[in-house]
Protein backbone atom coordinates (compact mmCIF):
# COMPACT_ATOMS: atom_id res chain seq x y z
CA UNK A 1 0.00 0.00 0.00
CA UNK A 2 1.08 3.54 -0.71
CA UNK A 3 0.89 6.51 1.58
CA UNK A 4 -2.42 8.26 1.16
CA UNK A 5 -2.89 11.78 -0.13
CA UNK A 6 -4.24 14.32 2.31
CA UNK A 7 -8.05 13.97 2.54
CA UNK A 8 -10.26 16.91 1.52
CA UNK A 9 -11.45 19.50 4.01
CA UNK A 10 -14.97 18.03 4.36
CA UNK A 11 -13.59 14.60 5.18
CA UNK A 12 -11.24 16.04 7.81
CA UNK A 13 -14.08 18.10 9.33
CA UNK A 14 -16.37 15.08 9.42
CA UNK A 15 -13.67 13.02 11.13
CA UNK A 16 -13.09 15.84 13.64
CA UNK A 17 -16.77 16.13 14.57
CA UNK A 18 -17.34 12.40 14.76
CA UNK A 19 -18.03 11.14 18.31
CA UNK A 20 -15.40 8.79 19.78
CA UNK A 21 -17.98 5.98 19.95
CA UNK A 22 -21.14 5.19 18.04
CA UNK A 23 -23.92 2.92 19.27
CA UNK A 24 -26.57 1.05 17.34
CA UNK A 25 -29.29 -1.34 18.46
CA UNK A 26 -29.24 -4.91 17.18
CA UNK A 27 -32.32 -6.95 16.29
CA UNK A 28 -32.13 -8.71 19.64
CA UNK A 29 -31.68 -5.35 21.35
CA UNK A 30 -34.84 -3.95 19.78
CA UNK A 31 -36.84 -6.88 21.11
CA UNK A 32 -35.25 -6.40 24.52
CA UNK A 33 -36.14 -2.70 24.59
CA UNK A 34 -39.74 -3.41 23.58
CA UNK A 35 -40.05 -5.93 26.42
CA UNK A 36 -38.46 -3.46 28.84
CA UNK A 37 -40.90 -0.75 27.76
CA UNK A 38 -43.82 -3.14 28.21
CA UNK A 39 -42.68 -4.08 31.70
CA UNK A 40 -42.29 -0.38 32.56
CA UNK A 41 -45.83 0.43 31.38
CA UNK A 42 -47.17 -2.52 33.31
CA UNK A 43 -45.40 -1.40 36.48
CA UNK A 44 -46.82 2.13 36.18
CA UNK A 45 -50.38 0.95 35.60
CA UNK A 46 -50.50 -1.74 38.29
CA UNK A 47 -48.04 -0.51 40.89
CA UNK A 48 -46.74 -4.06 41.31
CA UNK A 49 -43.43 -4.07 43.19
CA UNK A 50 -42.30 -7.24 41.41
CA UNK A 51 -42.67 -5.50 38.04
CA UNK A 52 -40.65 -2.55 39.36
CA UNK A 53 -37.94 -4.98 40.46
CA UNK A 54 -37.95 -6.68 37.04
CA UNK A 55 -37.83 -3.29 35.32
CA UNK A 56 -34.80 -2.31 37.40
CA UNK A 57 -33.10 -5.58 36.45
CA UNK A 58 -33.73 -5.04 32.74
CA UNK A 59 -32.45 -1.46 32.86
CA UNK A 60 -29.37 -2.49 34.82
CA UNK A 61 -28.49 -5.02 32.12
CA UNK A 62 -28.48 -2.14 29.61
CA UNK A 63 -25.99 -0.26 31.80
CA UNK A 64 -23.84 -3.36 32.28
CA UNK A 65 -23.83 -3.97 28.52
CA UNK A 66 -22.60 -0.42 27.88
CA UNK A 67 -19.82 -0.62 30.48
CA UNK A 68 -18.50 -4.01 29.32
CA UNK A 69 -18.58 -3.09 25.64
CA UNK A 70 -16.60 0.07 26.41
CA UNK A 71 -13.98 -1.98 28.26
CA UNK A 72 -13.79 -4.22 25.19
CA UNK A 73 -12.88 -1.33 22.88
CA UNK A 74 -10.56 0.49 25.28
CA UNK A 75 -6.75 0.07 25.02
CA UNK A 76 -7.01 -1.52 21.59
CA UNK A 77 -4.22 -1.13 19.03
CA UNK A 78 -4.98 -1.76 15.35
CA UNK A 79 -2.68 -1.77 12.35
CA UNK A 80 -3.19 -2.78 8.74
CA UNK A 81 -1.39 -5.82 7.38
CA UNK A 82 -3.03 -5.35 3.99
CA UNK A 83 -3.50 -7.69 1.04
CA UNK A 84 -1.04 -9.58 -1.14
CA UNK A 85 -3.04 -8.64 -4.24
CA UNK A 86 -6.47 -7.06 -4.67
CA UNK A 87 -8.44 -7.53 -7.90
CA UNK A 88 -11.61 -5.66 -8.74
CA UNK A 89 -15.00 -7.34 -8.34
CA UNK A 90 -13.70 -10.51 -6.74
CA UNK A 91 -12.96 -11.45 -3.11
CA UNK A 92 -9.39 -11.01 -1.89
CA UNK A 93 -7.78 -11.73 1.47
CA UNK A 94 -7.23 -8.67 3.65
CA UNK A 95 -5.75 -8.60 7.15
CA UNK A 96 -5.55 -6.41 10.24
CA UNK A 97 -3.42 -6.95 13.34
CA UNK A 98 -5.16 -6.29 16.67
CA UNK A 99 -3.68 -6.22 20.17
CA UNK A 100 -4.33 -4.76 23.61
CA UNK A 101 -2.10 -4.09 26.59
CA UNK A 102 -4.46 -5.23 29.36
CA UNK A 103 -7.83 -6.88 29.69
CA UNK A 104 -9.61 -9.03 27.16
CA UNK A 105 -11.63 -8.36 24.03
CA UNK A 106 -14.63 -10.33 22.82
CA UNK A 107 -16.81 -10.48 19.70
CA UNK A 108 -14.83 -7.96 17.63
CA UNK A 109 -15.75 -7.13 14.05
CA UNK A 110 -13.30 -5.18 11.85
CA UNK A 111 -13.93 -3.34 8.58
CA UNK A 112 -12.62 -0.35 6.61
CA UNK A 113 -14.38 2.90 7.51
CA UNK A 114 -15.81 5.22 4.80
CA UNK A 115 -14.48 2.95 2.06
CA UNK A 116 -16.06 1.18 -0.94
CA UNK A 117 -14.46 -2.07 0.23
CA UNK A 118 -17.14 -4.59 1.19
CA UNK A 119 -16.56 -7.25 3.83
CA UNK A 120 -15.73 -7.72 7.50
CA UNK A 121 -13.35 -9.75 9.64
CA UNK A 122 -14.35 -11.30 12.95
CA UNK A 123 -12.43 -12.14 16.10
CA UNK A 124 -14.09 -14.03 18.93
CA UNK A 125 -11.51 -13.55 21.68
CA UNK A 126 -8.50 -11.26 22.07
CA UNK A 127 -6.21 -11.99 25.03
CA UNK A 128 -4.11 -9.35 26.73
CA UNK A 129 -0.55 -8.74 25.54
CA UNK A 130 -0.90 -10.77 22.32
CA UNK A 131 -1.28 -9.54 18.75
CA UNK A 132 -3.68 -11.50 16.56
CA UNK A 133 -4.19 -11.20 12.82
CA UNK A 134 -7.80 -10.91 11.65
CA UNK A 135 -8.53 -12.06 8.10
CA UNK A 136 -11.43 -10.90 5.97
CA UNK A 137 -12.59 -11.52 2.41
CA UNK A 138 -13.11 -8.05 0.98
CA UNK A 139 -14.27 -6.97 -2.46
CA UNK A 140 -13.64 -3.75 -4.38
CA UNK A 141 -16.19 -2.51 -6.94
CA UNK A 142 -13.67 -1.01 -9.36
CA UNK A 143 -10.01 -0.80 -10.36
CA UNK A 144 -7.67 1.89 -9.11
CA UNK A 145 -6.44 3.42 -5.85
CA UNK A 146 -8.88 3.19 -2.93
CA UNK A 147 -8.43 5.75 -0.17
CA UNK A 148 -8.44 4.27 3.33
CA UNK A 149 -9.21 6.64 6.20
CA UNK A 150 -9.65 4.40 9.20
CA UNK A 151 -10.46 0.97 10.61
CA UNK A 152 -13.86 0.40 12.20
CA UNK A 153 -13.94 -1.96 15.21
CA UNK A 154 -17.37 -3.06 16.49
CA UNK A 155 -18.33 -5.28 19.41
CA UNK A 156 -21.67 -6.68 20.54
CA UNK A 157 -20.28 -7.97 23.81
CA UNK A 158 -21.68 -9.04 26.23
CA UNK A 159 -25.38 -9.63 25.46
CA UNK A 160 -25.65 -8.75 21.77
CA UNK A 161 -28.16 -5.99 22.52
CA UNK A 162 -26.09 -3.09 21.20
CA UNK A 163 -23.26 -2.75 18.69
CA UNK A 164 -20.67 -0.26 19.90
CA UNK A 165 -18.18 1.00 17.33
CA UNK A 166 -14.84 2.74 17.58
CA UNK A 167 -12.99 4.10 14.53
CA UNK A 168 -9.18 4.08 14.50
CA UNK A 169 -7.77 6.77 12.21
CA UNK A 170 -5.31 5.04 9.85
CA UNK A 171 -4.80 6.68 6.47
CA UNK A 172 -3.55 4.74 3.49
CA UNK A 173 -4.24 3.71 -0.09
CA UNK A 174 -5.03 0.25 -1.42
CA UNK A 175 -4.23 -0.30 -5.09
CA UNK A 176 -6.85 -2.51 -6.75
CA UNK A 177 -5.76 -4.34 -9.90
CA UNK A 178 -8.00 -4.87 -12.95
CA UNK A 179 -10.45 -7.74 -12.74
CA UNK A 180 -8.99 -11.07 -13.79
CA UNK A 181 -10.55 -12.71 -16.82
CA UNK A 182 -9.84 -14.29 -20.18
CA UNK A 183 -8.25 -12.52 -23.11
CA UNK A 184 -10.70 -12.32 -26.01
CA UNK A 185 -8.08 -11.09 -28.49
CA UNK A 186 -4.69 -12.33 -29.54
CA UNK A 187 -1.75 -10.23 -28.29
CA UNK A 188 -0.41 -9.82 -31.81
CA UNK A 189 2.94 -10.75 -33.25
CA UNK A 190 6.06 -10.96 -31.12
CA UNK A 191 8.83 -8.49 -31.87
CA UNK A 192 11.48 -11.21 -31.60
CA UNK A 193 10.71 -14.65 -32.96
CA UNK A 194 12.22 -17.99 -31.93
CA UNK A 195 15.97 -18.22 -32.54
CA UNK A 196 15.98 -21.89 -33.44
CA UNK A 197 13.86 -24.24 -35.51
CA UNK A 198 12.18 -27.24 -33.95
CA UNK A 199 14.48 -30.24 -33.80
CA UNK A 200 17.72 -28.27 -34.18
CA UNK A 201 20.51 -30.01 -32.19
CA UNK A 202 21.90 -26.61 -31.20
CA UNK A 203 18.76 -25.82 -29.21
CA UNK A 204 18.26 -28.97 -27.17
CA UNK A 205 18.45 -29.68 -23.44
CA UNK A 206 15.67 -27.18 -22.72
CA UNK A 207 12.14 -27.43 -21.35
CA UNK A 208 10.15 -27.85 -24.57
CA UNK A 209 8.98 -30.94 -26.43
CA UNK A 210 10.86 -34.24 -26.15
CA UNK A 211 13.59 -34.43 -28.81
CA UNK A 212 15.01 -37.87 -27.99
CA UNK A 213 17.03 -39.97 -25.58
CA UNK A 214 20.75 -39.84 -24.96
CA UNK A 215 23.11 -41.67 -22.63
CA UNK A 216 23.75 -39.78 -19.40
CA UNK A 217 27.26 -38.40 -19.24
CA UNK A 218 29.21 -38.08 -15.96
CA UNK A 219 28.31 -34.94 -14.04
CA UNK A 220 24.97 -34.35 -15.80
CA UNK A 221 21.70 -33.77 -14.00
CA UNK A 222 20.22 -37.07 -12.85
CA UNK A 223 16.72 -35.61 -12.76
CA UNK A 224 16.49 -35.98 -16.55
CA UNK A 225 16.91 -39.77 -16.42
CA UNK A 226 14.13 -41.76 -18.08
CA UNK A 227 14.01 -44.73 -15.70
CA UNK A 228 11.82 -47.05 -17.76
CA UNK A 229 13.92 -46.70 -20.91
CA UNK A 230 17.11 -46.95 -18.85
CA UNK A 231 15.93 -50.21 -17.28
CA UNK A 232 15.07 -51.66 -20.70
CA UNK A 233 18.38 -50.55 -22.26
CA UNK A 234 20.57 -51.53 -19.33
CA UNK A 235 22.20 -48.09 -19.13
CA UNK A 236 21.24 -44.65 -17.92
CA UNK A 237 19.39 -42.64 -20.57
CA UNK A 238 18.39 -39.01 -20.19
CA UNK A 239 15.55 -37.16 -21.91
CA UNK A 240 16.56 -34.39 -24.30
CA UNK A 241 14.05 -31.60 -24.81
CA UNK A 242 13.95 -28.75 -27.27
CA UNK A 243 14.92 -25.38 -25.88
CA UNK A 244 12.11 -22.85 -26.00
CA UNK A 245 13.51 -19.42 -26.71
CA UNK A 246 11.75 -16.44 -25.20
CA UNK A 247 9.79 -14.08 -27.34
CA UNK A 248 9.15 -10.40 -26.66
CA UNK A 249 5.74 -8.77 -26.72
CA UNK A 250 4.98 -5.10 -26.20
CA UNK A 251 1.38 -4.58 -25.22
CA UNK A 252 -0.33 -1.19 -25.41
CA UNK A 253 -3.54 0.51 -24.36
CA UNK A 254 -5.67 2.10 -27.05
CA UNK A 255 -5.51 5.91 -26.67
CA UNK A 256 -8.49 8.05 -25.76
CA UNK A 257 -10.49 5.41 -23.89
CA UNK A 258 -12.60 6.32 -20.86
CA UNK A 259 -15.21 4.72 -18.64
CA UNK A 260 -16.23 1.12 -19.27
CA UNK A 261 -14.17 0.92 -22.46
CA UNK A 262 -11.00 1.76 -20.53
CA UNK A 263 -11.87 -0.76 -17.82
CA UNK A 264 -12.39 -3.52 -20.37
CA UNK A 265 -9.16 -2.64 -22.16
CA UNK A 266 -7.19 -2.80 -18.92
CA UNK A 267 -8.70 -6.20 -18.13
CA UNK A 268 -7.87 -7.44 -21.63
CA UNK A 269 -4.23 -6.31 -21.45
CA UNK A 270 -3.85 -7.79 -17.96
CA UNK A 271 -5.16 -11.15 -19.18
CA UNK A 272 -2.81 -11.12 -22.19
CA UNK A 273 0.17 -10.28 -19.99
CA UNK A 274 -0.72 -13.08 -17.55
CA UNK A 275 -0.94 -15.59 -20.38
CA UNK A 276 2.32 -14.57 -22.04
CA UNK A 277 4.32 -14.30 -18.83
CA UNK A 278 3.00 -17.68 -17.71
CA UNK A 279 4.43 -19.16 -20.90
CA UNK A 280 7.87 -17.74 -20.04
CA UNK A 281 7.95 -14.86 -22.53
CA UNK A 282 9.01 -11.25 -21.97
CA UNK A 283 6.25 -8.64 -21.92
CA UNK A 284 6.40 -4.84 -21.95
CA UNK A 285 3.62 -2.27 -21.67
CA UNK A 286 3.22 1.00 -23.54
CA UNK A 287 1.25 3.60 -21.57
CA UNK A 288 0.28 7.13 -22.58
CA UNK A 289 2.93 8.76 -20.37
CA UNK A 290 5.63 6.10 -20.02
CA UNK A 291 6.60 2.57 -20.96
CA UNK A 292 7.51 -0.54 -19.00
CA UNK A 293 10.51 -2.29 -20.47
CA UNK A 294 9.95 -5.93 -21.49
CA UNK A 295 10.84 -8.47 -18.81
CA UNK A 296 9.72 -11.87 -17.61
CA UNK A 297 8.57 -13.39 -14.36
CA UNK A 298 6.06 -12.76 -11.60
CA UNK A 299 7.67 -9.42 -10.71
CA UNK A 300 7.00 -8.08 -14.20
CA UNK A 301 3.36 -9.17 -14.00
CA UNK A 302 2.95 -7.26 -10.73
CA UNK A 303 4.53 -4.14 -12.28
CA UNK A 304 2.14 -4.38 -15.25
CA UNK A 305 -0.87 -4.78 -12.96
CA UNK A 306 0.20 -1.78 -10.89
CA UNK A 307 0.63 0.35 -14.01
CA UNK A 308 -2.79 -0.68 -15.32
CA UNK A 309 -4.39 0.05 -11.95
CA UNK A 310 -3.13 3.66 -12.06
CA UNK A 311 -4.32 4.34 -15.62
CA UNK A 312 -6.91 7.11 -15.41
CA UNK A 313 -5.84 8.06 -11.88
CA UNK A 314 -2.60 9.87 -12.74
CA UNK A 315 -3.66 13.03 -10.86
CA UNK A 316 -4.20 11.02 -7.69
CA UNK A 317 -0.84 9.34 -8.21
CA UNK A 318 0.94 12.69 -8.51
CA UNK A 319 -0.69 14.03 -5.33
CA UNK A 320 0.17 10.81 -3.47
CA UNK A 321 3.82 10.97 -4.49
CA UNK A 322 4.03 14.65 -3.54
CA UNK A 323 2.54 13.98 -0.09
CA UNK A 324 4.83 11.01 0.44
CA UNK A 325 7.89 13.12 -0.40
Amino acid sequence: MKAAARPPFRARLRALLRPPRTLSVTKTGRTYLVVTLGVGLGALNTGNNLLYLLLGLLLSMVVVSGVLSERCLRDLTVRRVGADAAFAREPFAYRWAVSRKAGHGFALTLSEDLSPLVGTGRLGYLPAGKELVVRADLAAPHRGPVRLSGVRVTTTWPLGLFAKTRVFSLEGTLLVYPRRGYACREPGQAETGPRGESGSPRHQDGTGDVAGLKELAPGEDARRIHWKKSAAAGRLLKVEREREERRIWKLALAPGLTGDALERQCEEVAAQAHQLLGAGHEVGLQLPDHMLRPAAGAGQERRILQALAWVGFEDVDAITKQEAA
